[in-house]
């Protein structure tokens, strides 16, 4: 196990990373481009999260250098106790030591991800996929610049090149020293890893997002944030899939023709229940699996549903534990609906979209979990870490 780097190190180590992106900004986009030419696959999400342009790498920037201003997430006194018999007991956070990422087509991934698992003092090994192969290594060299302007081993990134058979044969018997695995893709790649790792695995699991329009709804709210949960980036997970409508709705009819009309704009495929298949741009729903499914496209459902306790049963039951969002003017039904949906984020009144480390301002996000432990919802620099007992005596027994 590595020994750790002090923070003076690793904040160093972020700065220059930060410059070197800059410095380094035509190289990395030239050669993205070299990956995003040879993609030959149709999938839209896919080819957005792969390509880099100037807004990424400046993105790239902004999470590594705010990461070099935040605090040490090492070695915090989370709690103390004095003995009886004289002791002194402290518990602080310490780094796991090693975390691997197994992620698919998203280069800034090999910063932010990176970042913030060197920040809290581990080790980072990276296994990215194909298709972003050429982007990924040019960033990991410019890790191991970084590293060694600092007088720290390149050792501390590492990226494995491993096709898939290796890939499982390093998780099933890892060559060195795994403490936690985090994979960041679809649920094929999460399936596989929890399938095969020996170590810990926070699952950074599927979108399948819900947003329910109570019967007292502020109607222009609802709208604008269905519209920018569904259309602003439809390959986040964080991306709007369903949409539940209170039976009960005033001027119901009204609201969901201004609601085609506007999903119209944008393209996205509307399927429906019984009760709004009746509209001719709404197609039936082909099967309940549907409801499960986390679309990644310009493709919605909607349906109407009766009340704030059938959406609650009805999120809880579909949805892929990650947001779920409320519009109304009912304090108690938001209440309620917060309380009760098991997602990692509630919202009320607000789109899904800010389910992300550095909107809800950890700074950024190591991935964002759906697992209950040991961290729900954006994993930011202050949850990787776990942490060990310091007890301090003079000779006691027991």
């Amino acid at each position: 196990m590595n020994t750790l780097l002090s923070i003076e190190t690793r904040n160093a180590v972020l700065l220059k990373m930060g410059e070197l992106l800059d410095s380094e900004r035509e190289a990395i986009i030239k050669i993205n481009k070299e990956d995003l030419d040879a993609y030959d696959g149709g999938d839209k999400a896919m080819y957005d999260r792969l390509k880099v342009n100037d807004s990424k790498v400046d993105d790239m920037i902004a999470s590594v250098t705010h990461l070099a201003s935040q605090d040490d997430p090492v070695g915090v006194e989370r709690f103390r106790f004095k003995h009886d018999n004289g002791m002194q007991v402290y518990n602080k956070t310490a780094s796991f030591g090693t975390v691997m990422i197994i992620y698919e087509s998203r280069p800034d991934v090999t910063v932010e991800a990176a970042g913030i698992a060197f920040k809290s003092g581990n080790k980072i090994l990276l296994k990215g996929g194909k298709e972003s192969l050429k982007s990924n290594l040019k960033i990991v060299d410019l890790w191991h610049q970084a590293l060694e302007s600092a007088g720290a081993s390149k050792d501390w990134v590492e990226y494995l090149q491993f096709n898939r058979t290796e890939t499982q044969a390093f998780l099933e018997n890892p060559t060195q020293r795994v403490d936690l695995i985090v994979p960041r893709g679809g649920e094929r790649l999460i399936a596989f890893v929890k399938e095969h790792a020996t170590c810990a695995v926070i699952v950074s699991g599927r979108g399948n997002n819900f947003v329910y329009v109570n019967k007292d709804a502020d109607l222009d709210v609802a709208l604008d944030v269905i519209i920018n949960a569904k259309t602003a980036k439809i390959s986040a997970c964080n991306a709007l899939d369903k949409v539940l409508i209170d039976k009960n709705l005033p001027n119901k009819d009204a609201f969901i023709k201004r609601l085609i009309s506007e999903l119209k704009k944008f393209d996205v495929e509307i399927l429906g229940d019984e009760a709004l298949s009746k509209y001719d741009e709404i197609a039936l729903i082909p099967s309940e699996d549907v409801w499960y499914e986390e679309f990644l496209d310009y493709k919605i459902v909607i349906a109407e549903i009766d009340g704030t306790q059938n959406a609650i049963a009805m999120i809880n039951k579909y949805s892929g534990g990650h947001s779920a969002s409320i519009i109304t003017k009912s304090e108690s039904d938001a209440e309620k609906f917060m309380a009760t949906v098991d997602t990692a984020a509630v919202y009320h009144n607000a789109s899904t979209r800010f389910t992300d480390g550095s909107q809800l301002g950890l700074g950024g996000e190591l991935a964002i979990s759906t697992d209950k432990l040991h961290q729900r919802g954006p994993i930011g620099l202050q949850h990787l870490v776990t942490n060990k007992w310091y007890v301090h005596g003079n000779g006691q027994t027991r």
